[in-house]
């Protein structure tokens, strides 16, 4: 019988583990020198390893004969464990077996002695999926386990798990794999395989995996069976990348504002009875390709897409500006959200299709957010407030400079008064006391412009502190906060600044620094510098 190439590659000690070394460096030392501790909590994305780490885990506490703190995989322990026949190991799925009655048998079993191994041990999957009479019992015997049970959790949601099982715990957080350390595992056994991988269709596997090994050699088993020679063609095939055709020719019509064909191609998807949510979706992850073309060196390492269409979405990127893409993907979340509101959802993108080729009827649009004081950004405001912030300095005030320039405020006041004070430049590093300036840094930024060049040109010319176990990063780049929260680029910067700092930080983007405006600047200038220079931004009035 065939075995798919994700069970047949499963790797078989700590050392084959994939791109964990963080967590298989500490489970070997423990094992090594006998302090494993009786509780594990594997936490991380599917495919990640959490499932294989467990089961080495399993063999390697009752091996026979470890080998480094890695199980021989020779001895009749590690062989019974790997065939089933030892039951002193047991693997329960959570999601259908998530009663609390089937927490109590296994209570109830663990408090006899192992017949084979030396410890039982207990590895249930997707934990969070018990009920919450489950996890009180589990509960009950995590609080005074048997000295021969270790207990090994797995789970994808970690914020669905009680604090009080994660506190009983040793957590461990898996990453997401590397797609450098995907493609040389596919390379290894494609060539093991008899197979032939071309590196282009590596490439395109690993991004497409979204850091889970299991994945890509799934994607991998798909195209072996299409062709023995597999190209980037191939793997674009079998994963259904190809076919977007209808993507390109939405988003030209949006961008020459033309809605007659915006609404004719959606019309056409409709009745071939593609969804309106999913619709919607492909738009905005096509124009979130376009927007990293448009702002990144190397958008490739970034974005999944053929040659041919990376090149499209580069041109395409090219012709407009960086703000009306910006405002089409705020649209389009904001459609998003309300589809899934919508009594016709059909309707609802129209009305999303018309705004995005019409600006001017953005100006019925709702706000993006209660944290926004404007509703969506409109492109031809935007480009008039910048040539008005250019000629700001060639008026005395700021009734002078709304006399010359009728725009009328899109949003209302913000002008705090404040006693004599003077100017306050923008300080260097980020504001937020009790921050303190981050000297690994600039470390980090020039390993970065050598490792990552992707994310070091998003990052480049930035500054970070650190306050306890945050990370303040203060930057010009205005679309920083939006790029760390798409495609894991954010997990990808916090696992650096873990490798660099020892230890894991959340990071967070500082918010602009006050502007001063003298009194013989209008609070209508003020207003009007304060939208210029971004959200976020506090105008202090000074006499």
């Amino acid at each position: 019988m065939y075995l798919a190439l994700y069970r047949k590659w499963r790797p078989k000690l700590f050392s084959d583990v994939v791109s964990q070394e963080h967590i298989t460096t500490i489970l070997q030392n423990q094992v090594r020198s006998g302090k494993t501790a009786h509780a594990y909590l594997f936490t991380g994305s599917r495919g990640t390893g959490k499932t294989t780490c467990s089961k080495i885990l399993a063999k390697a506490v009752n091996c026979l004969h470890p080998v480094d703190g890695n199980p021989c995989l020779e001895c009749s322990v590690c062989k019974g464990i790997e065939d089933g026949s030892i039951l002193d190991i047991t693997e329960m799925d959570a999601a259908s077996n998530n009663g609390v009655d089937d927490i109590r048998d296994l209570r109830d079993e663990a408090n006899f002695a192992p017949t084979v191994c030396k410890y039982r041990v207990y590895i249930i999957d997707e934990v969070h999926m018990l009920s919450a009479s489950a996890f009180n019992a589990l509960l009950k015997i995590m609080e005074e386990p048997p000295p021969h049970v270790i207990f090994i959790l797995a789970t994808t949601e970690l914020h669905k798990v009680p604090a009080t099982i994660v506190s009983r715990c040793q957590q461990y957080d898996f990453r997401r794999i590397r797609p450098a350390d995907i493609e040389a595992r596919l390379s290894y056994v494609a060539s093991q395989e008899g197979i032939t991988l071309h590196p282009d269709a590596a490439s395109l596997i690993a991004r497409l995996a979204d850091g889970g090994m299991r994945d890509a050699l799934s994607l991998l088993d798909q195209c072996i069976a299409v062709s023995d020679d597999v190209t980037d063609q191939v793997v674009a095939d079998t994963a259904g990348v190809a076919g977007r055709e209808h993507l390109f020719a939405l988003s030209d019509a949006i961008l020459k504002n033309d809605t007659t064909a915006a609404l004719t191609i959606v019309n056409e998807l409709y009745e071939n009875a593609k969804g309106i949510d999913r619709i919607a979706a492909e738009l905005t992850s096509h124009f979130r390709d376009i927007l990293l073309c448009r702002s990144v060196s190397e958008p490739k390492k970034l974005i999944v897409c053929l040659p041919d269409e990376l090149e499209r979405m580069t041109a395409m990127a090219q012709s407009v500006s960086l703000d009306r893409i910006l405002s089409i993907l705020r649209e389009l979340q904001r459609c998003t959200d309300a589809l899934a509101r919508s009594a016709d959802k059909r309707v609802e993108l129209e009305m999303s299709m018309i705004r995005l080729c019409d600006p001017t009827a953005d100006n019925a649009a709702p706000p993006v957010s209660t944290a926004s004081p404007a509703a969506t950004a409109l492109t031809q405001r935007i480009a008039q407030l910048e040539k008005l912030v250019a000629q700001l300095s060639q008026f005395p005030s700021g009734n002078d400079v709304l006399k010359q320039q009728s725009v009328s405020p899109a949003a209302p006041l913000n002008v705090t008064a404040q006693p004599e004070t003077k100017a306050v430049p923008a300080p260097s590093v980020p504001s937020d006391p009790p921050a303190e300036p981050l000297p690994q840094w600039e470390e980090l930024l020039r390993e970065m412009e050598r490792d990552d060049p992707a994310l070091f040109s998003m990052l480049d010319g930035s500054t970070a502190a650190r306050s306890g176990k945050t990370v303040i990063i203060s930057s010009s780049n205005q679309m920083l906060k939006g790029m760390l929260l798409t495609n894991n680029i954010g997990a990808r910067l916090a696992d650096l600044v873990e490798q660099k700092l020892g230890s894991r930080h959340k990071l967070r983007i500082a918010k602009k620094a006050p502007v001063a405006v003298t009194e013989k600047q209008s609070p209508a200038f003020a207003d009007i510098l304060s939208r210029a220079a971004g959200e976020g931004v506090e105008i202090r009035l000074q006499k």
